[in-house]
């Protein structure tokens, strides 16, 4: 098979990812924390209140795995569930006070962990690549809501309409 540079590109995407993944374990074991406990309080930090349910999306985990990453966070009291006013059935997550600290402890190992992954990275550059990688999340979130029009299509097909 020839070289192709956009399949390479791909696999460069992908390790890049694997080994901040890796290295984001080992910095956040030192605080006592895993990465997906790092990820949940992360994005209750920006949206305090979330559903379980509406969370589990966003982090693309199944809801029985964060059920127990909240449990977790609950015992150590970093996080807390109160009852929806709108629905009797759902929780919402908020964090507590105790979790700040964690939580600023937490993007300062964030922020060192990309300053020294972007070493000799220009701004220009940075900038530049992240419009790029945009560019390329926009085209795959349309693939992935093009894949459901061209189901109904087939299945329209498929049903004689």
């Amino acid at each position: 098979m020839r070289y192709s540079q956009k399949r390479d590109f791909a696999f460069l995407l992908h390790d890049v990812a694997r080994l901040t993944k890796t290295v984001a374990d080992q910095r956040v074991r030192a605080l006592g924390m895993t990465r997906a406990q790092w990820a949940v309080l992360s994005r209750l930090d920006r949206n305090q209140g979330l559903k379980q349910a509406e969370l589990a999306e966003m982090l693309d985990l199944a809801p029985i795995s964060l059920t127990r990453l909240v449990d977790r966070l609950c015992k150590s009291g970093l996080v807390e569930r109160r009852a929806d006013p709108g629905d009797r059935r759902a929780k919402r997550l908020f964090l507590t006070p105790k979790a700040r600290p964690v939580i600023d402890r937490l993007s300062q190992v964030g922020e060192r962990l990309m300053s020294d992954a972007l070493a000799g990275t220009s701004d220009a550059t940075l900038a530049a690549s992240m419009e790029h990688l945009e560019s390329v999340r926009n085209n795959l979130r349309d693939m992935i809501g093009g894949m459901g029009s061209e189901r109904a299509k087939h299945n329209e097909h498929a049903d004689g309409r």
